[in-house]
């Protein structure tokens, strides 16, 4: 089961990252169509999937990886029961939001696929399709939250905290700056 997550987190990064090189790419075209004197249409609605698909997609990643903002600066100083009960009652409180966003989010999209909605840009599909970057971003996200709640409850270190750690042995204090 490990080995399924680390892989839908990695699998969720590299999505986020091909996305921003399909903004480069984009943008590229854009910029060598206009020398061309050729317009690429749909350029700006593609950019905006793909820049929303980027920053949904990072979500569970960045979070296993400890770049998200946190609460750590104002419970690492707590004594070790403290900080646990601190780290199970943010970890449940983020759970449950981000629970109820992501039914939030896959109803919208449900709703969109059910109304047969078309994006209103230039390039006319189903607004569903890149819709579903925004779903399954938040619920990789929401995975990620579980997977740490479920190690703090059995008093583990959280993902983040081990990579935080693991920064700081490497002398890499830039988190902190």
């Amino acid at each position: 089961m490990r080995r399924a997550l680390d892989f839908l987190y990695s699998a969720s990064g590299a999505l986020a990252a091909l996305s921003l090189a399909g903004i480069f790419l984009v943008m590229l075209a854009q910029a060598f169509g206009r020398e061309a004197g050729v317009l690429v249409r749909g350029a700006d609605d593609l950019s905006a999937w793909l820049t929303a698909a980027a920053a949904f997609f990072a979500l569970g990643h960045t979070f296993r990886h400890g770049e998200l903002v946190r609460m750590g600066l104002a419970i690492e100083g707590l004594p070790l029961r403290a900080r646990w009960w601190s780290e199970l009652a943010a970890l449940s409180v983020t759970a449950l939001f981000t629970g109820w966003m992501t039914w939030a989010v896959a109803s919208f999209v449900y709703d969109s696929w059910r109304f047969h909605e078309v994006a209103q840009g230039l390039i006319t599909i189903p607004i569903w399709i890149p819709q579903l970057a925004f779903a399954l971003g938040v619920l990789i996200l929401l995975i990620a939250v579980l997977d740490d709640l479920v190690a703090v409850l059995r008093h583990r270190k959280p993902a983040y905290q081990l990579a935080e750690e693991e920064r700081r042995a490497r002398g890499d204090f830039s988190e902190s700056v």
